[in-house]
């Protein structure tokens, strides 16, 4: 190798504090430590929710629980409301009265439950209502009832 370059090496490596980056050996151990990175990232992800559902699911998905009888669903909507349509089979605490009422859910604290009420808001503090209650499997449903009776999921007067 000649004196010119053996200084040039030596100068760009002087200058470029990242030039070990650029060598292949490197690059292939940084991707792997990417790749482990994210596996162990998503089998953590799949251990902790395993089971568990989100803090909200989408009409279809709770549909497909209900149809299944995989979780208690709460309606936590006024008796009015309740009155002019609900889903079969689920249950009406409205979520005014909840907090006092959490014992009369008839299911262990880390039952699926779905939480369910008009349009999808009411709902999303009823799930965090029991969650500080202790349930420990709780859901909201987007788009409330008011989507479930479009999408023509079955309903009762």
């Amino acid at each position: 190798m000649s004196q010119k370059t053996s200084v040039r090496r030596r100068k760009t490596t002087q200058s470029d504090p990242f030039a070990f980056l650029r060598r292949p050996a490197v690059q292939l151990g940084l991707l792997g430590i990417a790749v482990l990175v994210v596996v162990a990232l998503i089998l953590s992800g799949n251990a902790e929710n395993n089971g568990k559902l989100g803090a909200t699911i989408s009409p279809q998905q709770a549909y497909a629980l209900y149809q299944n009888g995989e979780a208690f669903f709460l309606d936590v909507r006024e008796q009015e409301e309740w009155n002019e349509y609900h889903a079969p089979n689920t249950t009406l605490i409205p979520l005014g009265q909840l907090a006092a009422r959490v014992g009369e859910i008839p299911v262990p604290k880390d039952a699926p439950i779905v939480v369910v009420c008009r349009s999808g808001n009411r709902s999303d503090e009823g799930r965090d209502i029991l969650r500080r209650a202790g349930f420990t499997n709780v859901t909201s449903m987007d788009g409330g009832l008011k989507t479930w009776r479009e999408l023509g999921y079955p309903i009762e007067p």
